[in-house]
């Protein structure tokens, strides 16, 4: 018998094509492998031997393509040239599938990128409109063995928690399980009665018949795992299992047909339920996390809603469709929306990564994940904020920091060569037990392939980090990925911002001092700043007089330095010292906001800084447990003075930081061996975010949105830093205990089933309990260390 060397199907011998030296079942297959060769992509069967699916025609079946109202319905983004879309591809199965779509680019040059999420079974694809339309981009995909699941409906729906394929495989193993142990009864009491010993084989028959389904159906999940496993030497633990019920059922088998006894048919149908059973509690346990990863654990990000001409801030969540959005300077478009403003000026590098800025006017669809670059603008919403769009930008690989997980290492090194080892011992004790009996060698082998429990390595963690992430989500700590929790443990250096970050924009009293300025001018001052971000503007913006409100022109804002305009003929200058022009002989010993009218100086606005609730016990307590403190500052030293009075000696604390200063001040930590975590407020701190080891965003009813941040931590908890500090070190306290109880299962169980005192059902029954007990662990240990870090 022949098989494709594409798809591996059986090829009817008078119907063979034969390519290149290869077998093929059809033209299909034969034209895939030609074109992965000419385009060298050969590299796709060295992955796995028979990788691909049968390739279909199906031009006719993606006809309704051609209605752009429909695509535009599919996509996640479009702007000009460049569409994005994600596809759902139930053929994604293993590292050749994810390999292949990786690499589409190569296929088709107006492919510009593509990720696949393994988990998901889907592939977000970038690519040029006015080369490849998506209609031809999915008959690409079907092309190559890859046909996508397309329906409108599937973007709204909840995530299906429990796979139900694997619900029916337990029914049907339970139902095996039950029913053969229920008419197994006479051979477990040995009863010695003519009617059962007359129909005792009927009996030893039938349950084969109700252990085949078992067998065939229920089994294969660890039978396709196994599989793919051996073929690419990865050995899972799901190899021992396959063998383990392969072993038990060939056996009775034997012992049935040769009447040798009643065979372990109960104990396979026993072992296949209990290992389901534990599967099961894996997945819900796993997708239970996520949900809560996904839609409840909301960015602490506002935006500004315009209600009956008045301002007010709203969460993300809230927004709904219909409502009127002010959208800064640097403010991220967190919704689908309509430009209701004249011109607007959008950097999509956070979707497309191209950073620059497109051109929009009044009427255009601005999508969700867009930056406004200049003067404030007004949209109208069209769609509810996605979060799970939003996680995914913040997640987007461009703005990935590299960084090696300790713990993920050991785990993939442990995984491997835990599956060869668990296998030599298993084969030695069958060989030491046969020379006394074989029975007996036989439930050695079975319950030690069994009973060999990596719950360490699988589970402990995903479901430790899943948790952690969940239980920080909920104080209001929003993290990225699960490798900042680990990096979270390390941190020896702690650097912080002031203004926005120490500093708090409630109750902050500004006096302005200079010379008096016309009602046109304040109308002027207020029109220029309401487009800032910054946190000194926001507030100058909320005391100066309600006016009517205009639209600037030449607009700008330089970070670190200040912001221009114009406004009715005149210019304005808002910022530093030297951002206006300013006397070097004015008195310097405060924060300060300057303004020039037409580049004469009229004077400044005072800020007497308002510090956090907290500061003071708050920089204590990180003292005691003796990390080193900084505070970097745009601003002069004239806080010098009173940040002195109020936070530990051993604070360092430097003034008149530009942006570029404070990246250079943590590469300059690092290169002296520190782990650094940098605090800022997300606007001028940007490059030092991304420079730190950890970089945590703090946000206070400000939409900004930092992707090179690794958190986001919500202003009303950031004296609750070091809870959240310790609270990582116990996370990994946690997966080290964990790991301790599982090699403690794993050496008693062992020794048991190597002495022949555990038979296979036991050890079956014993793998799901102690699955749930490990998943149990973390969960009750992680959550202690929640309330008591």
């Amino acid at each position: 018998m022949l098989n494709c060397y594409h798809c591996g199907n059986n090829v009817v011998e008078n119907e063979v094509i034969v390519f290149d030296d290869k077998n093929f079942c059809c033209k299909g297959c034969q034209t895939v492998y030609d074109l992965f060769s000419d385009n060298g992509l050969s590299n796709y069967y060295d992955f796995e031997k028979n990788p691909g699916a049968i390739p279909k025609d199906v031009v006719s079946k993606y006809n309704y393509l051609d209605n752009t109202d429909i695509v535009d319905n599919l996509l996640d983004f479009k702007e000009e040239s460049t569409e994005i879309v994600r596809l759902y591809i139930p053929h994604i199965h293993c590292s050749s599938c994810i390999w292949i779509l990786e690499n589409l680019n190569t296929l088709n040059s107006a492919i510009t990128h593509s990720q696949v999420v393994f988990s998901q079974k889907k592939v977000s694809i970038t690519y040029n409109s006015q080369k490849i339309t998506l209609k031809q981009l999915v008959l690409l995909l079907a092309s190559i063995g890859y046909e996508p699941y397309i329906s409108l409906e599937q973007y709204s729906e909840k995530p299906k928690l429990i796979d139900r394929s694997l619900l029916y495989k337990i029914g049907v193993a339970f139902f095996g399980f039950g029913n053969i142990m229920l008419l197994s009864f006479p051979e477990y009491f040995n009863v010695d009665d003519f009617w059962m010993l007359q129909y005792r084989d009927f009996f030893r028959y039938f349950n084969i018949f109700l252990a085949l389904p078992v067998f065939l159906y229920s089994a294969t999940p660890y039978y396709k795992s196994a599989y793919y496993s051996l073929k690419t030497k990865a050995y899972n633990i799901d190899i021992p299992m396959a063998l383990g019920i392969i072993v038990m059922f060939l056996r009775s088998l034997v012992d049935i047909f040769f009447q040798d006894g009643a065979g372990f048919l109960d104990s396979m149908c026993g072992l296949v339920f209990f290992m389901l059973s534990g599967k099961l509690i894996q997945q819900t346990t796993y997708n239970f996390l996520s949900f809560e990863r996904d839609y409840k654990s909301y960015f602490p990000i506002a935006v500004t809603k315009l209600d009956q001409q008045k301002e007010v801030p709203i969460q993300v969540y809230e927004i709904e469709k219909g409502n009127q959005l002010l959208i800064r300077n640097e403010e991220l478009i967190p919704v689908d929306a309509i430009l209701l403003s004249d011109t607007a000026f959008i950097d999509y590098s956070f979707v497309t990564g191209e950073a620059v800025p497109v051109e929009k006017k009044s009427g255009d669809k601005i999508f969700a994940g867009g930056k406004q670059v200049g003067n404030a603008i007004t949209v109208e919403v069209v769609s509810t904020v996605s979060q799970s769009y939003l996680t995914q930008l913040w997640s987007n690989e461009v703005f990935q920091k590299k960084v090696t997980q300790k713990i993920q290492t050991i785990t993939d090194k442990a995984s491997h060569i835990f599956t060869p080892t668990l296998l030599t011992i298993a084969l030695v004790g069958f060989i030491v037990w046969s020379f006394t009996s074989f029975n007996d060698a036989f439930n050695v082998l079975t319950a030690v392939l069994i009973v060999a429990c990596p719950c360490a390595l699988a589970l402990t963690a995903p479901y430790t980090w899943g948790n952690v992430i969940r239980l920080m989500g909920k104080r209001k700590l929003y993290l990225k990925n699960t490798a900042v929790i680990e990096q979270l443990s390390k941190v020896d250096t702690i650097v912080f911002d002031k203004t926005g970050t120490l500093t708090s924009n409630s109750n902050q009293q500004i006096k302005y001092v200079g010379e008096l300025l016309t009602k046109d001018d304040l109308k002027a001052i207020k029109n220029i700043v309401r487009g800032s971000n910054h946190p000194l503007s926001r507030r100058l913006y909320l005391i100066l007089p309600e006016t009517f409100i205009e639209k600037p022109l030449n607009y700008k804002e330089v970070a670190g330095k200040g912001i221009v305009g114009s406004f009715q003929n005149q210019t304005i200058k808002i910022g530093s010292t030297n951002w206006v022009g300013a006397s070097s002989n004015l008195e310097n010993n405060q924060t300060k906001v300057y303004v020039s009218i037409n580049d004469k100086v009229k004077g400044f606005y005072v800020f007497d800084n308002e510090y956090r609730e907290g500061i003071q016990e708050l920089f204590a307590t990180l003292k005691n447990k003796k990390y080193n403190l900084y505070v970097l500052s745009g601003d002069n030293d004239g806080e010098q003075r009173m940040l002195s009075r109020i936070l530990p000696d051993n604070t360092q604390l430097i003034f008149n930081q530009k942006p570029n200063d404070k990246l250079e001040f943590i590469k300059d930590l690092q290169i002296n061996g520190h782990n650094v975590l940098m605090i800022g407020d997300g606007l001028n701190d940007a490059g030092a975010l991304a420079q730190s080891n950890i970089g945590i965003s703090i946000s206070e009813n400000i939409n900004v949105f930092t992707p090179a941040s690794d958190a986001i931590i919500d202003a009303s908890v950031f004296n609750k830093l070091p809870y959240f500090l310790n609270f990582a070190k116990n996370a990994m306290k946690t997966i080290k205990w964990s790991y301790c109880l599982a090699i403690t299962y794993n050496i008693i169980g062992l020794s048991f089933a190597l002495s022949n005192n555990l038979s296979p059902l036991v050890a079956a029954i014993i793998m799901p309990v102690s699955t749930a007990s490990i998943i149990s662990f973390v969960t009750v240990v992680s959550n202690y260390f929640a309330r008591n870090s």
